[in-house]
C-alpha cells in the first residue's frame, strides 16, 4: 500500500525537530456546486531541524512518532521569505 504524501506550508516551528504544516484542498460543495477551501494541520518530523516559517514542504506518511505525529519531512519545494 503506497504512503499518503501531502504538500503544505509550514506555520509554526511546534518543538524540537518538529513544525506544523497547513495543508489546503480544494472540494465542490455539495449544494452550491462552488469550489470552497478546506484546511488541516498536520506536525511533521524534521530531524534536521532545517525548516522555517513559510516554506512550502513535502511530508510523506510513517509509522507513529508521537501521539499527533504520523508524518516526515521528504523534502523542501519552496523556501519562505524571511
Amino acid at each position: 500500500m503506497p504512503k499518503r504524501e501531502i504538500t503544505g506550508t509550514v506555520i509554526k516551528r511546534a518543538g524540537d525537530k518538529s513544525a506544523t504544516v497547513l495543508v489546503e484542498r480544494k472540494v465542490l460543495h455539495p449544494r452550491y456546486h462552488k469550489t470552497v477551501k478546506r484546511f488541516k494541520k498536520y506536525i511533521i518530523h524534521d530531524e534536521a531541524n532545517t525548516l522555517n516559517v513559510g516554506d512550502v514542504v513535502s511530508a510523506v506518511e510513517c509509522r507513529p512518532l508521537s501521539k499527533s505525529k504520523s508524518f516526515r519531512l521528504l523534502n523542501i519545494v519552496k523556501r519562505g521569505e524571511l
